[in-house]
């Protein structure tokens, strides 16, 4: 089952497709919003779902109290649940999340919104050079300063990060992988307080 953890809608069950997808464990994501609740990077922040799935990256952040949601997935049927989650979500009290069902490459080459927040959790097939490409599209639409969470599998080779992006720490999931990005020069404080990554039993990826 795959719930929203904590905020207003927390408890809140999420519809998941019925393929194509990997729900990201909720230990993970337990450590991943304790990792940003710590540093209050949930609270007010406009905030980027790529790769979006159900939705559950980009509505638990909306929970716990992001001011704009942007839910970004390609596949119709998963866009359609994550539209219906997002209006679960915002029935809680949320903000709405905005469904875009295209491409994470065409959305980032349209789009005039600016993101501090973002996550990205593509499927672990994707070639590297397709995610180095989105990365490089995102950078342009990052605030300064701005947080990008990035999940991957744990044996996937490291991924070339665009100038505008530097990597400030990972975290180790079973066999998940977090890495955690920030614009240069102006990482936020990685002295928080964060779960034990190797408390964490093995892990599913992509919400």
């Amino acid at each position: 089952m795959t719930r929203i953890i904590g905020g207003l809608a927390g408890g809140l069950r999420l519809h998941v497709p019925l393929r194509g997808t990997r729900p990201t464990s909720e230990r993970v994501r337990e450590a991943l919003f304790g990792a940003l609740d710590a540093r209050s990077l949930c609270d007010g922040a406009r905030v980027l779902d790529l790769y979006a799935g159900s939705g559950a990256l980009g509505l638990e952040a909306a929970s716990r109290g992001a001011e704009t949601v942007v839910l970004v997935e390609r596949d119709r049927a998963a866009a359609k649940v994550a539209e219906r989650n997002a209006e679960a979500v915002a029935k809680a009290g949320a903000a709405r999340a905005l469904v875009e069902q295209v491409g994470v490459a065409q959305y980032l080459q349209r789009t005039g919104r600016r993101f501090d927040l973002v996550f990205l959790d593509p499927p672990y097939d994707l070639p590297d050079a397709e995610l180095e490409a989105a990365l490089a599209e995102l950078a342009p639409a990052l605030e300064h300063p701005a947080t990008v969470v990035l999940e991957r599998s744990r044996r996937s080779a490291p991924v070339a990060l665009p100038g505008d992006l530097e990597l400030e720490r990972s975290r180790d999931y079973g066999d998940t992988t977090l890495l955690y990005l920030g614009t240069r020069g102006t990482l936020a404080d990685a002295s928080a307080p964060e779960p034990d990554a190797e408390a964490a039993p093995e892990a599913e990826a992509a919400p």
